[in-house]
């Protein structure tokens, strides 16, 4: 790892404080402000570039990211050099080694796709801090129910889904987990064709074809870096066929 991928960034002055970050995370929720304050005194935050690698698989230490701001994407090496994407997380969630919440990161990489606001715990923290709140650790449950739930319906859709309505599925998958339907006729999915293509398990010129196929169907707009979602239902029912 060069230097650049291990740069900290120190916060603006005006920045929001820790406890600001942390009483927005969907885990704190049900905290008042003085507890989410006493668990900020015990995390500490790191805000880092996009491009930045948080974790490789040389490291071996017990360690829990929360993703308060930004977007990391989680990827293996192939045995030519490949990246091959396992999932892109959002803010919000939690994810690193911590075999006590069932996170396993081993022959992973994680990377920052857009500068983030990562807050850092230990495995001590983990135990006394987050398990030890049964409100906590419900949240945290839920987190890993529905990331499985994920992971498996990504499985199936390798297996019995055709290019078009894996690429279909996954926009609306990503639409929904940062934004929701409601409110919001359009929404814009930030992800590049070659993040898309690995998503999915395609070749990028696939996805870039598939995706062109969606926009001369008026079901999405392309921009540099984002897909605008011009017809959700539309492509809702594409990714069903």
């Amino acid at each position: 790892m060069n230097a650049s991928t291990r740069t900290q960034v120190s916060p603006h002055k005006n920045a929001p404080s820790k406890q600001q970050y942390l009483s927005t995370i969907d885990i704190f929720c049900d905290l008042t402000r003085q507890e989410v304050e006493e668990i900020g005194s015990r995390t500490a935050m790191r805000e880092v570039p996009a491009g930045t690698i948080v974790y490789t698989p040389a490291q071996t230490q017990e360690v829990l990211f929360i993703l308060k701001k930004g977007r990391v994407r989680l990827y293996q090496l192939s045995p030519d050099g490949r990246k091959l994407t396992i999932g892109t997380l959002n803010e919000g969630t939690i994810f690193g080694q911590m075999a006590l919440l069932g996170q396993i990161l081993q022959q992973k990489f994680a990377e920052a796709l857009t500068s983030c606001v990562l807050c850092v715990m230990s495995q001590d923290d983990v135990e006394n801090v987050l398990l030890s709140d049964p409100r906590i650790a419900v949240r945290i449950t839920e987190i890993m129910g529905k990331r499985l739930i994920e992971a498996e319906n990504r499985l199936l859709e390798l297996a019995f889904m055709q290019a078009p309505a894996r690429i279909a599925a996954q926009l609306v998958r990503m639409a929904e987990d940062r934004h929701g339907w409601a409110g919001r006729t359009r929404p814009v999915v930030s992800c590049t064709h070659e993040e898309l293509a690995d998503l999915v398990g395609v070749h990028r010129e696939t996805a870039t074809k598939i995706l062109n196929e969606f926009r001369k169907k008026n079901l999405v707009k392309l921009g540099r870096g984002s897909v605008v979602i011009l017809d959700p239902a539309g492509l809702g029912q594409f990714a069903e066929k």
